[in-house]
């Protein structure tokens, strides 16, 4: 079988080089093609505010197009928003349909609500998630207590895999080298 597909966007506030995708990259290049990808506003030269759902929905849509040749299993994820966009693609929330040989999202800091409101909820795509998930999410996270995602993520079709890093907060500032191994573990079973 072919080595897996991985592809990573980052964060609201990052780009592609985030050191956090680079050392995930790094500890799966071994294992698996990775691909780091920017969102237009990026590409663009912008920091912010990033773009509307539905053009990084579509940007994803057009890295997907571009290895649609691959065969191999495929594995979308990334931080932050980049994880929330991603897995609202394999949701099929833009209606483009489903995704071939998706085997897994990686969530990195789901942002499962703002901070501080916690009643504007980012969840309604969850129970159209049929593929495995692994969400890797600090303890003192502003954008989603751990009973909070839990108790969202129950609703999910596929399996669930939670890692909670003591003490972090969204940014899971100075946990690179423990993500990336837990990352590197996923996919790996995910696509035996």
């Amino acid at each position: 079988m072919a080595a897996p597909s991985v592809l990573l966007y980052p964060g609201a506030g990052s780009d592609s080089n985030h050191p956090r995708l680079v050392e995930i990259e790094a500890e799966l290049g071994r294992s698996a093609r990775v691909d780091r990808h920017d969102f237009p506003y990026r590409k663009a030269g912008r920091k912010g505010p990033p773009d509307r759902a539905p053009k990084l929905m579509a940007s994803i849509r057009g890295d997907l197009a571009k290895i649609a040749r691959r065969r191999s299993p495929l594995v979308l994820g990334g931080h932050s928003m980049g994880g929330r966009m991603a897995s609202m693609v394999a949701a099929d929330v833009d209606g483009e349909g489903g995704i071939k040989n998706l085997a897994g999202l990686v969530l990195l800091a789901y942002p499962l609500h703002p901070p501080k409101k916690p009643d504007k909820l980012r969840v309604e795509h969850f129970p159209d998630i049929t593929v495995p998930c692994l969400f890797i999410s600090g303890t003192r996270d502003d954008f989603g207590t751990p009973d909070e995602l839990e108790r969202w993520t129950a609703t999910m079709t596929g399996s669930v895999e939670h890692v909670w890093l003591d003490a972090a907060r969204h940014d899971l500032k100075g946990r690179d080298a423990e993500i990336a191994a837990h990352v590197v573990t996923f996919v790996a079973r995910i696509t035996a």
